[in-house]
């Protein structure tokens, strides 16, 4: 087929697509950082010892897990190494932190979290009500997205023995106010877990002094390998293993350590711990300029959850008369990856869970796009972005099956 007769496309007369992928996903994964691949590579190849063996290999393994304990309990404001727990990531931290305190108090049977958590909470809540009849309280956001901490307080009874609820929401970026939460939790003796994947890294912590007994985080999100992640246990909190076996993890979590992996974390941290100042003033900076530009550019949309209570790295920015899927494929198509919300549910065709318990009329939960940044973006990115997504917006509006329905929205 000559140029002549070649259909029209959509993505006639956009910019060239770049040399190398834009990636404004890092809530779902983040590249592993150098020096985090640096610390991890002569792990796996020269010093590949199991850290419970009691020869200079085992020993030379088992230093960089502590050393990797330090460098993580120090970026969460913990108290002392020993409250930290090494995962496979921040679902098993979830399950650990859920189904480890309900197994330490048989005798409760209700816990309390939200309808907007991760599917590591969310399923796993729901499983626990299904199968294994615990009684579980799902509470409701506001239109911004915002947790009242008095609705967990009237939700709280004698028999609660958790209330699970994260710190930033993946999808929005908006916050939780866990220092309120967890102060009334407390005085109802109550655990309190927090999944705090999605925060650590952005914000600063201090948990020895923070109301939270449990407290979730994966390594992937912030620049280390997939397949790592921590929990935090707070001194003296009770906690049944999820994996019984070893004696790792001061039996809290059996199985070899992953070496590489955890040291890596380790590294990453340290280099998260350094970077919190331009993860608030440099990313938030480019966030701004992106979801700024794209409101000025585009009519009909709007920036979802709380304009200021929120993660410095993301916007979701709804489109209306759209569907989410054909903006993310067209951006792909000019080297931009993006998301439609939490990666553990785009293969769902569902909206997403979080925007409709906002209260978000299908209309704008359909057509919502998350963009969530790192330290690697670079303001071109963002113009670029910028630059590229007003037309495709424009022509998937001409051929959307809503277009006829607008004058009536």
């Amino acid at each position: 087929m000559n140029a002549e007769a070649r259909p029209p496309s959509l993505l006639d007369g956009l910019p060239a697509r770049p040399e190398t992928g834009i990636y404004f996903d890092n809530n779902a994964t983040t590249p592993v950082a150098p020096e985090v691949v640096r610390k991890m590579v002569p792990l796996l190849t020269e010093h590949y010892g199991n850290p419970s063996s009691m020869h200079s290999f085992g020993a030379r393994a088992g230093d960089e897990v502590a050393e990797a304990r330090r460098r993580v309990a120090a970026l969460l404001g913990a108290a002392q190494p020993g409250e930290i727990v090494f995962t496979s990531g921040g679902s098993e931290s979830d399950n650990l932190a859920i189904v480890g305190t309900l197994h330490a108090y048989p005798d409760k049977r209700h816990l309390v979290t939200t309808e907007v958590e991760h599917p590591a909470v969310l399923g796993l809540c729901r499983e626990l009500q299904k199968r294994h009849g615990y009684d579980v309280t799902f509470l409701k956001v506001d239109g911004n997205g915002r947790l009242d901490p008095a609705v967990v307080g009237a939700a709280l009874r004698p028999d609660t023995a958790l209330v699970s609820v994260m710190m930033a929401n993946n999808e929005t970026g908006v916050l939780f106010d866990i220092d309120a939460i967890g102060r009334i939790v407390r005085t109802h003796g109550a655990v309190f877990h927090v999944d705090g994947v999605q925060a650590v890294g952005k914000l600063p912590l201090d948990l020895e002094h923070a109301p939270v007994d449990l407290f979730a985080i994966s390594g992937h999100k912030l620049h280390a390998a997939k397949g790592v992640g921590a929990l935090y246990v707070r001194r003296g909190t009770k906690l049944r293993p999820l994996i019984v076996g070893g004696h790792q993890e001061r039996g809290r979590r059996a199985g070899t350590e992953n070496v590489a992996a955890i040291a890596g974390l380790g590294v990453a941290c340290d280099l998260a711990a350094a970077g919190l100042e331009h993860e608030n003033v440099e990313v938030r900076r480019l966030r701004d300029r992106l979801e700024q530009g794209l409101l000025a550019a585009i009519p009909d949309c709007q920036a979802n959850g709380d304009p200021d209570y929120r993660l410095p790295n993301t916007t979701n920015i709804s489109f209306r008369y759209i569907e989410g899927e054909g903006i993310l494929l067209l951006l792909d198509r000019v080297g931009v990856a993006a998301s439609s919300g939490s990666a553990c549910t785009s293969g769902s065709l569902e909206p997403s869970h979080v925007l409709r318990a906002m209260g978000l009329p299908f209309t704008l939960t359909h057509g919502s796009i998350r963009f969530s940044l790192s330290r690697y973006n670079t303001q071109a990115e963002v113009d670029y972005v910028i630059e590229v997504l007003p037309p495709i917006i424009e022509r998937l509006r001409l051929i959307t099956p809503f277009n006829e329905q607008r004058a009536t929205f």
